[in-house]
């Protein structure tokens, strides 16, 4: 089985699932977001937010490819890219932290490591630009699925939460807390991003 992660660019955007490739529910504030919509214009505003953000920021996501066939993907940004983030009750995001926006290990293809592949580069990444840990927003209805995280999985695998909210808590996951880290790490975000099969914790957007 040949592994392949590559960062996401405009060129291979199109291997996001077809939901994923056009939604601006992050990247672009409420009323844009929604304007964008109506307009039929979400995926050109989406190739518009990961252009800019590689300009200015650098990779932003990930894709991993099995056998040539995307099966999974991540995304993250600092939070001054993520302009929905700024409408949570318990914003901002740290500074020192990178949003963890949002991920999925296809069905079919979770519990085979994928996930900690991907992680493993997403966490590495983090720190060598000099960020401290990853923040997420969580939804506290474990039984609505979307665009944010679910609260319960997220505390599940190691975040805690730094801002509390009966719907969107806002939770971190520290990078550097000791030497051991990396497993930590790994082992909690490799489950979050689906590789446990009996509650993969993200769905297709």
């Amino acid at each position: 089985m040949g592994r392949r992660l590559v960062p996401l660019t405009l060129d291979n955007l199109q291997d996001l699932p077809e939901r994923c490739r056009a939604c601006v529910f992050w990247e672009l504030d409420p009323v844009s977001g929604e304007a964008a919509v109506k307009a039929g214009k979400s995926e050109l505003e989406k190739e518009a937010w990961i252009s800019a953000v590689l300009l200015e920021w650098g990779s932003c996501g990930r894709v991993v490819y099995v056998d040539d066939v995307p099966v999974g993907f991540v995304l993250y940004a600092p939070p001054a890219y993520v302009p929905r983030s700024t409408a949570f009750p318990t914003s901002p995001v740290s500074p020192d932290a990178v949003q963890l926006i949002t991920g999925l290990i296809v069905p079919g293809y979770q519990g085979q490591g994928l996930g900690r592949v991907m992680v493993q580069t997403v966490a590495k990444d983090v720190l060598r630009r000099g960020f401290k840990a990853i923040e997420a927003f969580g939804d506290g209805r474990a039984e609505e699925f979307g665009c944010v995280l679910p609260a319960d999985h997220l505390l599940a695998v190691g975040f805690k939460t730094v801002r509390p909210h009966p719907r969107h808590p806002r939770l971190r996951l520290e990078l550097r807390t000791t030497l051991s880290w990396k497993e930590d790490v790994e082992m909690a975000l490799d489950r979050l991003l689906g590789v446990v099969q009996k509650e993969p914790a993200l769905r297709p957007l």
